[in-house]
């Protein structure tokens, strides 16, 4: 980089990445910092993009090939007393729902992408710029030393990860199951969220689970072999796709509803210089709506807008001018986060009523039209115009 950096970049994953190639292509000089720390944990990953973020990437020429990313036809929901929801393709008149990703091949396409593209440079730790944008994630350190707090809601479940290989093929259709198990130690059953995810491209068999579970639960399944918890995996998914045999490492993690208090503000101790935080370090989702990445690309989206767009005469850390990235992102955050706040906690009442409550709920929203037509539309990435017309 012959000049000095107008934007650094803190975090290389894939908002990271994405942003500054993006950023790049308006001719602006990028410093992109890498984590100094390996990540030794096994990557299981796998996320649901939309048509928003598939065009994205795919203007980027970063849009994996199959079997590493498979079309998504279906998805089906089932309560914990007979209700049911289920969202096809065909009925909103498009070739698929959205796409599973598997991220260590999307991650290896944006790293080749980077190193072809001179306006960006790769370092090992941050440097001066008129903007710094924070895509550290949600245990940003940045964040802390910049002193902005973040709200966090923790939710008594954590998410239990990994892969497997199916008896039968997937046929393309996600599976959701909201219900109820005994963990060690407590007297009463727990709410959990089980979701398999279609993996391995078209006509696959092989699968990515999500098991959002109580965290004692959760103890208990990492602590079974492999061949105990795909008996009690294939049990609780109600034997949908025959046998099981995990394919990869289990991973856990503590599951959050969290969102920085401000997104945007001067440098502390520097003038001139500005911050944005962008992706999983501005907020945090519970992953049963599977719009983590998603939000995080369309931070990444809206930001590269708002600069693009700005008066010529306005430096990058003109703050009435960050606040028109901020202003537009928190409404869709927070909107969402509501979303998927209100299903956790929905799901997670005990007794009858509420079970009779959310399941009907369930069967009314099933055959509601128009309402369901709406809701899946914006679950896609498609924007309220082309949703409407």
């Amino acid at each position: 980089m012959a000049s000095p950096p107008d934007i650094c970049i803190r975090g290389a994953g894939i908002v990271g990445r994405t942003l500054a190639l993006l950023l790049a292509r308006e001719r602006l000089n990028v410093a992109l910092v890498e984590s100094t720390q390996p990540n030794t944990a096994p990557d299981v990953r796998a996320y649901s993009l939309n048509g928003a973020a598939k065009a994205l990437l795919q203007d980027l020429r970063g849009w994996p090939e199959p079997p590493a990313v498979t079309p998504v036809h279906q998805m089906q929901v089932w309560g914990d007393q007979g209700g049911q929801l289920n969202f096809g393709a065909q009925e909103q008149g498009v070739g698929q729902l959205n796409w599973m990703v598997d991220v260590p091949v999307l991650e290896a396409l944006l790293i080749q992408a980077v190193q072809f593209q001179p306006q960006i440079q790769v370092l090992q730790a941050p440097v001066a710029a008129p903007l710094t944008v924070v895509c550290e994630g949600r245990t940003s350190q940045t964040r802390a030393e910049l002193g902005v707090g973040f709200d966090i809601t923790h939710y008594p479940q954590h998410a239990v990860a990994t892969r497997l290989l199916c008896e039968r093929a997937h046929e393309g259709i996600a599976r959701q199951w909201f219900g109820w198990s005994a963990a060690p130690g407590l007297t009463q059953p727990q709410a959990e969220v089980l979701a398999l995810l279609p993996m391995g491209g078209e006509g696959g068999r092989e699968v990515a689970l999500v098991w959002s579970v109580h965290p004692l639960r959760a103890q208990e399944l990492m602590a079974m072999s492999a061949q105990e918890f795909a008996l009690a995996l294939t049990s609780a998914c109600e034997h949908r796709l025959g046998g099981m045999e995990l394919s990869a490492e289990r991973a856990v993690w503590p599951l959050q509803l969290a969102r920085a208090e401000r997104w945007i503000g001067p440098m502390p101790g520097a003038t001139k210089q500005a911050f944005v935080l962008a992706g999983d370090a501005a907020h945090s989702l519970h992953p049963l709506a599977g719009q983590g990445l998603n939000i995080g690309l369309a931070d990444v989206a809206e930001l590269v807008q708002v600069i693009r767009a700005k008066e010529f005469w306005r430096p990058l850390y003109d703050l009435k001018l960050l606040r028109r990235y901020e202003r537009a992102r928190q409404a869709d955050v927070q909107a969402m986060g509501l979303v998927t706040d209100g299903l956790q906690r929905l799901f997670a009442q005990p007794g009858p009523v509420w079970q009779n409550l959310r399941n009907w709920g369930m069967r009314g929203f099933d055959r509601s039209g128009p309402l369901k037509h709406w809701m899946t539309q914006r679950a896609m990435g498609q924007s309220a115009d082309r949703a409407d017309r």
